[in-house]
């Protein structure tokens, strides 16, 4: 399934990781392991230093493994999503107007 993971890195843990020279190469070695589809750095509303990580998961049993390594190395708040790209949705289409029908006012 298709997952968005929202990453924030507290300001404290990531000014201590980037002065230490660590933040890069943690935040590399991580994504190797997790092998994402897209992933995108920014400041979040917040100051601090976050990401938006597409990739894909195989089973729920994951979650831990996945967070973890963001959890030990930064002390980050994570959010998990399943999400869908446009193929995903068109898939889904019949099963929307179906609900549509059933439901829709």
């Amino acid at each position: 399934m298709r997952m968005l993971l929202r990453v924030s890195i507290p300001v404290e843990a990531g000014n201590a990781a980037a002065k230490a020279g660590t933040l890069g190469s943690t935040v590399e070695k991580i994504l190797q392991d997790l092998k994402p589809e897209a992933a995108y750095f920014f400041a979040d509303d917040n100051g601090q230093r976050s990401a938006s990580i597409v990739f894909d998961m195989k089973d729920t049993s994951e979650i831990p493994a996945i967070a973890e390594p963001w959890f030990h190395a930064f002390n980050a708040k994570l959010s998990f999503r399943p999400i869908m790209n446009p193929q995903d949705l068109a898939k889904a289409g019949p099963s929307i107007g179906k609900a549509a029908d059933q439901y829709g006012k």
